[in-house]
């Protein structure tokens, strides 16, 4: 780990600079009696190539590096994500001179190669359910985002994205839908359904249900302990990780108020906490731009700092939260996803939640990035461009920080007299045992201020004819139902705790049949809802869509305005046009 300093220049200012090596240590015994602390009080200026200030030792503050002249060299920048075999001889060769005459036989590292380190852990699509035997629909809501942005990264660059790193329930909820606003915070979310023909099959319907949560006004949102912990090994040195996570980070830090506060971690081949806690941005913004990226990656390492960090500034009643900025590529000390989990597990019950950003391709682990967010009680956003950081960290802000309902599930019960089979678009690493939604242990989704969740459910009515082949045996067949007769289609039960709550509470209510008896064409919200759903399934390899193509989505969605849905109506295009040359 390496960090300059100059007294000379004002190129960055920081109140105080501290880095840490070795495990995390108690903050109140973090600077031994011999420690020399370059600035106590006031600024100091890092400026680029003027001096070298290295950390040794546990706990130890910032000292002279030419004490320590056996210290190792940063790390030379990664190579190129889409170099060829010979680049990655040539790059080799330049770092170690002894590689001189390496065959070329032996240095087989492709471009699809190096694209296969990305780490994804999809699941199949999901599959059908008759209500006669399953009528029962549990999940835990999702307003998780990154999947939409991934997406997109590998579309723009003229690649299909693999199916793995497609998460349908995703891409419904990187958009915004017209829902009706809630009124009462202590009954935080309104519940709505409407339901459509569907366009690729014309047996069954569509049933959306849309949740949206309270919106917390300004003077109501609570203070704010953010520890901003960031990666700069040396995977980070490409212009879409380090440099876009320090712009990305740097609209937060304007969006502080006066009783905010953010603290700064960083890792590599230790980790070390750069920033104390501070509600100044110019100083958030200052640490940020003196980041640089180089050596290996100690991401446990990292979390554990930026948890206790976290602790040591805890504001009660406020929001506590560590983002972590990473490409999840973790090579040294604690680096399974096993490991990572068991850390944020441990942090959990603090009170500390953990939003994850994910930054840049080629060794991108989305899979841990993902699965934690989910584990930290937060939420998980990949940042591909300035736009999307401006969407997250900025427009999006009070969704990202402050959470108004934790634990939040959905169960729906259809009736079999007037649904016949069932399945639900997405969420299939959401799914819960029926038993799980009345287990208040069981852990869930959480929802920010503002934020919406969106489910879309295929249906066949129940005189349709279904997915799913007749049974013999007249028990094991489904009954016959007559939808006019009935006035519930199905029963909708949502569950959630309040953000310091420890005992759920439940909203429910039924889903009339004459949704399904009146039920058209798609239009408005819904249409283009229907078009995002099926381009997701789509890029699956979702089989229940039959023919449907992706010209035929753009036609779904219609004219739409505004940035992002305009983009969306590009992106099919785009995967139309490179439909056949799928990425690895």
């Amino acid at each position: 780990m390496l960090v300059r300093i100059s007294r000379s220049r004002p190129a960055c200012l920081i109140p105080l600079i501290a880095l840490v090596v070795g495990p995390a240590t108690p903050l109140a015994s973090r600077t031994p009696p011999d420690a020399r602390v370059v600035a106590p009080q006031g600024p100091v200026r890092c400026n680029r190539g003027e001096q070298d200030v290295r950390a040794t030792g546990i706990g130890r503050m910032i000292r002279k590096a030419p004490v320590y002249s056996n210290l190792p060299a940063p790390s030379p920048p990664p190579m190129p994500s889409h170099a060829n075999a010979q680049e990655v001889v040539v790059s080799a060769q330049r770092v170690n001179p002894t590689m001189q005459n390496v065959p070329m036989a032996i240095a087989t590292a492709t471009s699809a190669q190096l694209e296969d380190r990305e780490r994804y852990a999809g699941k199949d699509v999901a599959g059908i359910f008759a209500v006669a035997q399953q009528p029962v629909s549990t999940f835990s809501v999702d307003v998780d985002t990154g999947s939409y942005a991934n997406v997109r990264r590998f579309l723009v660059q003229g690649q299909t994205p693999p199916a793995a790193a497609v998460r349908t329930e995703e891409m419904l909820n990187y958009f915004r839908y017209d829902y009706p606003a809630p009124e009462d915070r202590n009954r935080p979310f309104s519940v709505s359904t409407d339901m459509a023909l569907t366009p690729w099959n014309a047996e069954t319907r569509l049933l959306r249900i849309g949740i949206k949560g309270f919106d917390l006004k300004r003077e109501q949102r609570p203070p704010v302990n953010l520890v901003f912990l960031v990666d700069v090994s040396g995977s980070m040195y490409d212009q879409d990780k380090l440099p876009l996570v320090k712009s990305a980070l740097s609209l937060l830090a304007d969006r502080l108020s006066p009783r905010d506060k953010v603290s700064i971690v960083v890792y590599a081949g230790a980790a070390g906490i750069v920033l104390e806690p501070t509600s100044n941005p110019a100083y958030v913004k200052a640490a940020l731009d003196c980041l640089e990226a180089g050596g290996s990656t100690a991401g446990g390492q990292g979390m554990e700092l930026a948890y206790a960090t976290a602790r040591a500034h805890f504001i009660k009643g406020g929001v506590n939260r560590v983002i972590m900025a990473t490409d999840g590529d973790f090579n040294v000390g604690i680096s399974s996803d096993e490991g990572i989990e068991a850390i944020v597990k441990k942090n959990r019950e603090s009170g500390i939640t953990l939003t994850t950003l994910g930054f840049g391709q080629g060794n991108y682990n989305e899979a841990m990035m993902e699965h934690v967010a989910d584990v930290g009680n937060g939420n998980y956003a990949y940042i591909d461009s300035a736009i999307e950081a401006q969407k997250v960290l900025d427009e999006e802000m009070a969704a990202t920080l402050f959470t108004i309902a934790k634990d939040v599930k959905i169960q729906i019960e259809f009736n079999p007299s007037v649904v016949k089979e069932y399945r639900l678009i997405g969420y299939e690493n959401r799914a819960l045992a029926e038993e799980d939604f009345d287990n208040d242990t069981v852990d869930a989704g959480d929802i920010g201020s503002g934020h919406q969740v969106t489910a879309l459910f295929e249906l066949v009515p129940a005189n349709a004819k279904g997915w799913l082949p007749a049974r013999h045996f007249d028990a094991n067949r489904t009954p016959p139902g007559s939808p006019i007769a009935e006035s519930d289609l199905a029963w909708l039960k949502l569950r959630y705790k309040l953000p310091d709550g420890d005992r759920s509470m439940l909203i429910e209510r039924p889903v009339g049949a004459s949704l399904a008896r009146a039920a058209g064409q798609p239009h408005g919200d819904m249409a283009f809802a229907s078009a995002v759903a099926a381009f997701g399934q789509k890029l699956r390899g979702d089989k229940y869509l039959g023919t449907f193509s992706f010209a035929d989505i753009r036609r779904l969605a219609g004219g739409q305005q505004g940035y992002l849905r305009e983009e969306f109506l590009k992106l099919t295009g785009l995967a139309d046009r490179g439909a056949a040359a799928p990425a690895n």
